[in-house]
C-alpha cells in the first residue's frame, strides 16, 4: 500500500469523527502485581535493580523478541523529558540476561523527524553501546493495518509498525511526567509513539482529533502483549510533558498490567486514578481502587511524592 493510499484510508476513517465520552466497561479485573523499587539516581546501581525487578515478575521471555519502548520526545539539557538511556539501557541487557532472542529499542517521536539526532543529544549513543544497530525509528518502519475491535475512539482501524506488531512482548518504558492534556503521561499514553508519523504526519494530530484518552485506550487494546518499566528516578511536573519542571521520586514502578502500574503512578504522584479519563475509561472506577493491586517491594505511602500540575487539572485530579 502506497503512502498516499494509507493516507486517503486514514482521512475516512476519521470521516465524522467525535469523542465518546464514555464507554461500558465488564465486570472486574484481576488483582494486578505491582512492584515499586527505590532508585535515589542514575547510577550503575539501576543495572541490576531492573535485572531484578524484571526477574522478579518470571515472565517468560526466553527465545523471544523483545522490543523496549522508551519516551522519546524533544531534548532540552536543563529538564528531563525522555526516558533516561541508562533506565533503557539496563533493561536491554536484562532481557538479554534473561535469555530474549532479539531485544529491539523503537520508538516515533511525535514532534522531532531527526530521531536519531534526537537520541543523540538525549544520551542514547554514548550510553547504549551499537545504539542504532538495535534501534528502529516507528515513524519510517514497514506498516501493517489492524482493525481495532471494540473503539473507544471513533478511529476504526490504525496502520503500525511491523517492529512492534511482531514482536512477543512490548516494553513501555515511559517517563514519570505530568500532562497538560491528560493528566499524566504515563505507561498507557508512552503508545503514542507506536503510531508512525510517516503515514500520519507529526504531530499524529489523528490521535488527537479522536480524543487523547479515548485513541490511549484503544491504542492499549491492540497490544495485549505488555510490561511496564516506569522511570520515577527524575519525573516532571507542571506543564508536562514537554515543558515542565524536572521533579525527583526516586523510584521505578514496574508489571505486566499496565494500567495498574498507571494507576500505582498516579497515587505515587499525589493524583487520584479514577478522576484521570483515560484510565477510568479502560477499567472503570470500581478497578482503580488500590486494592486492585498486589502491591510488591515499596508501598505507596513510602515513596509519594506530590507532582505539581497546572490548572485545570489541579482541580480535576488530585487526590485527596
Amino acid at each position: 500500500m502506497t503512502r498516499r493510499e494509507v493516507l486517503a484510508a486514514s482521512a475516512a476513517a476519521l470521516a465524522g469523527c467525535g469523542r465518546v465520552t464514555s464507554v461500558p466497561v465488564a465486570g472486574a479485573f484481576p488483582v494486578s502485581d505491582v512492584t515499586i523499587v527505590k532508585a535515589p539516581a542514575y547510577t550503575m546501581a539501576i543495572y541490576d535493580t531492573i535485572y531484578r525487578l524484571v526477574e522478579s515478575h518470571k515472565l517468560n521471555v526466553r527465545g523471544k523478541r523483545i522490543v523496549l519502548k522508551p519516551n522519546l520526545v524533544e531534548f532540552d539539557p536543563n529538564t528531563a523529558i525522555n526516558t533516561h538511556p541508562m533506565v533503557v539501557h539496563a533493561a536491554f541487557e536484562a532481557f538479554r540476561k534473561l535469555g530474549a532472542a532479539e531485544v529491539k529499542i523503537a520508538e516515533g517521536p511525535g514532534h522531532r523527524r531527526g530521531t536519531l539526532d534526537l537520541a543523540d543529544a538525549a544520551g542514547y549513543f554514548s550510553t547504549i553501546p551499537e545504539f542504532e544497530n538495535a534501534f528502529t525509528d516507528l515513524n519510517l518502519d514497514d506498516v501493517a493495518k489492524r482493525v481495532i475491535a471494540r473503539p473507544v475512539s471513533q478511529l476504526k482501524s490504525l496502520y503500525l509498525p511491523h517492529t512492534v506488531l511482531d514482536c512477543d512482548l512490548l516494553v513501555s518504558l515511559p517517563k514519570m511526567k505530568t500532562h497538560h492534556w491528560a493528566g499524566a503521561t504515563l505507561a498507557m499514553k508512552n503508545l503514542f509513539g507506536l503510531v508512525p508519523g510517516g503515514v500520519y504526519g507529526w504531530p499524529k494530530n489523528v490521535l488527537h482529533w479522536a480524543g487523547i484518552a479515548e485513541s490511549i485506550v484503544d491504542l492499549h487494546h491492540l497490544f495485549p502483549r505488555q510490561f511496564a518499566i516506569v522511570d520515577g528516578i527524575v519525573g516532571m511536573e507542571g506543564n508536562g510533558p514537554i515543558q515542565g519542571t524536572p521533579k525527583a521520586a526516586g523510584v521505578l514502578v514496574a508489571g505486566s498490567d499496565v494500567a495498574a502500574v498507571d494507576a500505582t503512578c498516579c497515587r505515587i504522584m499525589g493524583i487520584e486514578p479514577k478522576r484521570v479519563e483515560y484510565l477510568r475509561l479502560a477499567r472503570g472506577e470500581v478497578n482503580l481502587g488500590e486494592a486492585a493491586c498486589r502491591q510488591r517491594g515499596e508501598t505507596v505511602a513510602s515513596v509519594r511524592t506530590r507532582f505539581e500540575l497546572v490548572a485545570p487539572w489541579d482541580q480535576m485530579v488530585r487526590a485527596a
